[in-house]
């Protein structure tokens, strides 16, 4: 899964297509979904009782939109661009934009097999 939680992401289709960069507020389905704020918003109508709206009514929530759908955002080179993954000199592996080579953060602690001498 390239795209994590926190990720700043470009919606490339949809009703909420734009180049405004927004943050992945969680992944679900394996990582075949992500919710994005403010992207895909529809109303859930809730009973009283609820536990987010005890009086009932309507509620405003973001639901899930599929991957393919989203562009991740580097802020480094502020542009949508894609993720890959390399091991470095210490060998860790991390996260790294392909278009500007910016470490997104390591993923795994370092390996020995992977050092470069």
């Amino acid at each position: 899964m390239k795209i994590r939680r926190g990720d700043s992401v470009i919606v490339i289709t949809g009703a909420d297509a734009g180049d405004t960069p927004r943050k992945v507020l969680q992944v679900v389905d394996g990582g075949k979904k992500l919710t994005v704020e403010n992207v895909n918003r529809v109303f859930k109508h809730v009973k009283r009782g609820h536990p987010k709206s005890p009086q009932g009514g309507r509620l405003e929530v973001e639901m899930p939109i599929d991957v393919s759908n989203v562009k991740f955002y580097c802020e480094a080179c502020s542009s949508a661009a894609r993720v890959g993954y390399r091991y470095a000199d210490d060998g860790s592996k991390e996260r790294f934009c392909k278009k500007c080579s910016a470490s997104l953060g390591t993923i795994s602690p370092a390996k020995a097999k992977y050092q470069k001498q």
